[in-house]
Order: C-alpha cells, then sequence, then structure tokens
C-alpha cells in the first residue's frame, strides 16, 4: 500500500477539436476512416477473462450509410459464454475490489489519454463507420465526451471517499465505499460510444466487475473500446463483453444469485422489461440490485411569443437533426406562438433546404444515415402515416431512400391538433413536428408539453421575457431532467450538465455527476471507541 494522500488531477472539458478543411485531425481521421473501411477482414471476439473467444455464428458489420459493403464480422456467443463472462467477473472481483480506489482511477485517467491521443483518430472513424456519425458529432461523442466521463469519474471517485462523518468525543466514525457484492450487468446501446464505454467504465472503476452486452449495431466501435481498455492495464475479467440476444443473456443474468446492478441505456419498453424480471427474481439474489436506466425521449421545444426566430431556428435545426435525430435528447415536438410562426417557418424551411446528406466520409454533410433497416422501416412508417393524414401536412423532406444507406430526409411536420401521434410517440429519427399555439395562450402551451408525453428527458424554453422563462421553468420542473433555457435540448456537457431524466424517460441518476456513482457502492459505516465501557450501568441508573 502507498503512503500518502493523492488528488485526482482537476478535470477539464476535452476541448473539441474544428475539423476544419486542411486541418491536421481532418486528415488523420479521414485517412483512418478509410482505412478502416478497407480492412473488411476484422473479427470481433468476445472478450470474457484473459480469453477472446470466436464461435461458429459470425454477424456481418455493414456502415448504415453503405449497407452492402462489410467491414468485417463479430462473433455472436450464447447461454453457456453468458456463464462464462459471470465467472470471469467473479473471479477477478476480490482482487479488484481490494485494488485501492487510486490505483483504479488510475486505469481509467490512462484510458482517457490514449483516447485524446494515439486512439482519437481511430474510436472516431469507428464511429464513424458504425454509427454513420459525421466527423464532429463522433469527436464530441466518441472522443470528448468519453474522455470527459473517464476524467471527471476519476475527480468524482475522489470526493465520494473524501464524504466522512462526524465523530464524538472518543470515538472515530470512518466510511468506506464498498463496490456491489456481486456484478453489474451494463446494456449499452448504438447511438453513442461514450455512453457504451461509461455505462460499463462507471461501475468498474468503484471497484465493480461487469458482463458488458453492447447493441449489435455498435460491436464494431465498442472493440476499439475493449482495445483502450486493455491498453490502458485493465485487468482480465473487469469487464467482460459479450455479443448474443438480449434475452439469452437477461435468462442468465437476471435468475444469477451474483446478480447486484443493471445499468441500462436503451427503449423504455425493454427497461420497464427487465426491471419486472428483476422483480419476479428479487428473492433469489444475495442483495437487492440496484437498477440505474436512461431510456425514451419525447423532447420539446417551446417558444415564448419573445423568443427571437434566428435563435429558435437555429436551436431547431440543430436539436432535431443532429446524428439523425437519434438520441435520447433530440428535440422531436416543438410548440410555436402564432405571432412568431410565419417568420420562423420561412426561415426554418429556408435553412433545412441547405442541409446536405450523405456519407460520413464527407464532411460536408450534416445529415448521415439512419442505424438499421429497422430504424429505417419504422421512421418511414410515421412519414407514411403522416402523408395519409388530415390532422398533420409535411412541410418539408420526408424522402427516404435505402438503395445505398438509410437514408431519411430531415422532415418536418406541422400538426393540427396537439396531441398528434408524431407529437407524441418517440420516433428516434430526424422527424420534427410543430403546433403552433395562440401566443396570448402560454399557461395552455405550457400544460400541452407537460401532459402530452410520457417521457421527461429533455426540454427548451426560447425566451427574452424573463418572467415567462421563470414560469416556465417552475411549472416545467418535472417535465424534464434537463432543461435548457435559449438551447437546444441536447448535448449536455459532462461535469456541467449532468443528464437524466424522470417518468418513462428513466431513474434520472445523471451520467457525469456523483450522483450515478454512489448508485455503484455499498457504503460501510465503521465506529472505533478508543475507551470502551466496561459497565453497562448508565450514570441515571444510580
Amino acid at each position: 500500500m502507498a503512503n500518502g494522500r493523492f488528488n485526482i488531477p482537476y478535470p477539464i472539458n476535452e476541448p473539441v477539436l474544428s475539423y476544419e478543411p486542411g486541418s491536421a485531425e481532418r486528415r488523420d481521421v479521414l485517412e483512418e476512416y478509410k482505412r478502416l473501411y478497407n480492412q473488411t477482414d476484422l473479427d470481433v471476439p468476445l472478450y470474457i477473462g484473459s480469453d477472446e473467444i470466436r464461435t461458429d455464428r459470425k454477424v456481418a458489420m455493414h456502415p448504415p450509410h453503405d449497407h452492402k459493403h462489410v467491414l468485417g464480422h463479430f462473433n455472436y456467443g450464447n447461454s453457456e459464454h453468458v456463464h462464462q463472462a459471470i465467472d470471469a467477473a467473479m473471479k477477478a472481483r476480490i482482487a479488484w475490489a481490494d485494488m485501492p480506489w487510486y490505483e483504479r482511477a488510475s486505469i481509467f485517467l490512462k484510458a482517457a489519454d490514449l483516447v485524446a491521443g494515439p486512439f482519437r483518430a481511430k474510436i472516431n472513424a469507428a464511429t464513424m463507420l458504425a454509427q454513420s456519425k459525421n466527423v464532429f458529432q463522433a469527436e464530441i461523442d466518441a472522443a470528448c465526451e468519453y474522455i470527459d466521463f473517464l476524467r471527471f469519474n476519476a475527480y468524482f471517485l475522489q470526493e465520494i471517499h473524501e464524504i466522512q462523518p462526524d465523530s464524538a468525543d472518543g470515538i472515530w466514525n470512518r466510511l468506506e465505499y464498498r463496490p456491489l457484492e456481486g456484478f453489474v450487468f451494463a446494456v449499452t446501446p448504438f447511438n453513442f460510444t461514450a455512453i457504451a464505454g461509461n455505462l460499463c467504465a462507471s461501475a468498474a472503476l468503484m471497484g465493480n466487475v461487469v458482463v458488458w452486452k453492447p447493441a449489435d449495431s455498435q460491436v464494431y466501435s465498442a472493440q476499439v473500446l475493449m482495445e483502450i481498455f486493455q491498453a490502458a492495464g485493465l485487468p482480465d475479467g473487469v469487464i467482460n463483453m459479450v455479443t448474443c440476444e438480449g434475452p439469452v443473456a437477461g435468462d442468465v443474468v437476471f435468475k444469477h444469485p451474483d446478480f447486484s446492478g443493471l445499468h441500462f441505456t436503451g427503449s423504455t419498453a425493454v427497461f420497464r422489461h427487465l426491471w419486472k424480471e428483476i422483480g419476479d427474481n428479487i428473492a433469489g439474489y444475495k442483495t437487492y440490485p440496484r437498477i440505474v436506466g436512461e431510456t425514451g425521449g419525447k423532447d420539446f421545444v417551446l417558444a415564448h411569443r419573445s423568443a427571437h426566430v434566428d435563435e429558435v431556428v437555429a436551436g431547431l435545426i440543430r436539436g432535431s437533426f443532429e446524428f439523425q435525430g437519434q438520441k435520447c435528447s433530440a428535440a422531436s415536438r416543438a410548440y410555436l406562438p402564432d405571432n412568431l410562426w410565419p417568420d420562423i417557418k420561412d426561415s426554418l424551411l429556408s435553412e433545412v433546404k441547405t442541409i446536405k446528406m450523405g456519407t460520413p466520409e464527407n464532411p460536408e454533410n450534416f445529415v448521415n444515415a439512419v442505424i438499421d433497416r429497422n430504424s429505417f422501416n419504422k421512421i418511414k412508417a410515421y412519414i407514411d402515416f403522416v402523408a395519409k393524414s388530415d390532422d398533420a401536412e409535411i412541410l418539408c423532406g420526408g424522402h427516404c431512400d435505402d438503395r445505398v444507406g438509410y437514408f431519411v430526409e430531415p422532415t418536418i411536420v406541422l400538426a393540427k391538433t396537439p396531441m398528434f401521434k408524431t407529437m407524441v410517440e418517440e420516433i428516434f429519427g430526424p422527424v420534427l413536428t410543430i403546433y403552433v399555439y395562440p401566443s396570448e395562450d402560454f399557461e395552455g402551451a405550457m400544460d400541452l408539453v407537460d401532459s402530452t408525453s410520457e417521457y421527461a428527458l429533455t426540454g427548451a424554453i426560447f425566451s427574452h421575457d424573463r418572467y415567462a422563462i421563470n414560469r416556465a421553468t417552475k411549472r416545467l420542473e418535472n417535465a424534464a431532467g434537463n432543461f435548457y433555457v435559449n438551447d437546444k435540448p441536447t448535448g449536455a456537457a459532462v461535469g456541467q450538465q449532468p443528464f437524466g431524466g424522470a417518468r418513462g424517460s428513466g431513474t434520472n441518476d445523471k451520467a457525469g455527476s456523483v450522483l450515478n456513482l454512489l448508485r455503484w457502492v455499498s457504503p460501510r459505516t465503521i465506529k472505533e471507541t478508543r475507551v470502551p465501557a466496561k459497565d453497562y450501568r448508565y450514570p441515571f441508573l444510580s
């Protein structure tokens, strides 16, 4: 054991590189993109303990924007591999839990430096290929946000250990932060490489061992995360990556007595199903599992009659169409006052016409492909529904083309009724639905915002009337876990805007803050009495 009190370097948010024409980072990432695109023999294994396991079942990986091209294959496992992953995790558990907190932190701080340096182009290029993100969206996700998660979490870990109780005379009270008694199951989505890496790394940082199941459509960049963990010196068995069908993994994990926590990001329906399954098996666990989930969203933009048109338009376009609207926080419903609507409409439609759509290899493309055929078909079905409805109209976009890639044009829908289908249901694509309300009925508009959706993830108010801002902030306090004033409802920065929502959007445990990390420890209080009593009698008995 080292002697000393150690301070984690105070974290600073990783600067977002510009990728301007002629810049070194633009050259590097596009060269890496081409290299990875042409490397078609990649064979991604299951990472279990010290083993890289390959199976007879190979699943092809395709760029969403070029779905006939094969990037390589990943190996699909079965229930036996899930058992092996749990066994490997539990074998590693004692040594990892006993490792001093600062040694664990050092591993993940090194991982952050690796992402910032030698792995930056690779993790960004892999995300561009696997998830069809343009270079800037990949940079703020796979590089910057993930670096921030790793560095800030290490600093938060130190802060947590410094939270200690008071002690009375003759007594020394101490609080230690133990990992959970068992393993954590991390289930991660396709849309953010940073989320995929953070859900497993944050629990591991706190001393837990993890079985990690990434989304099938994100395995290509997930394997780069495993490379980074290995290069950073993460011991074997601490994070085990298994690729298999969700129900197959769940049938093993949620019946295992050592299951101690679920770290989940994905759909609301799946999360509710998993919660029920955990409840059904609750008597079989050694301890009550921690359940942490960030799920769906039907995120809003509400403009007051005092809002500035250009600010609203910029917020809507960025909030709705960056990464094809495939963000839990994407603006997908907007409530605009009738006094501003004519000017907003003209500007909005004019600006959307300037958006370029295509492959991420061309950095001029603002919009790329949606993730896969299922997503494409779902989004197209919503657009087709609008086209046939008398209660809404398509103002722009609406064209879907899957001949080469899964491309859906940025689409703006004008709803004639506030409870129209696309105002209520999560679409997870580049579709924004607008409802125009009477500008004098701001209270009614807020009532609609609060009551229309089952979700409560993010939302934004645009206004230059401070009374209106204050009123909306209070009235909509339960409508969004992350609330934005005069900004788009996306782009939460680690350490600045802890992220998460409630209602149907999750447990609101705020990734990117101490609140999330506290969920992955089981504190123990130690009371030491320096001079113990030798007689049971209290003075009042005299």
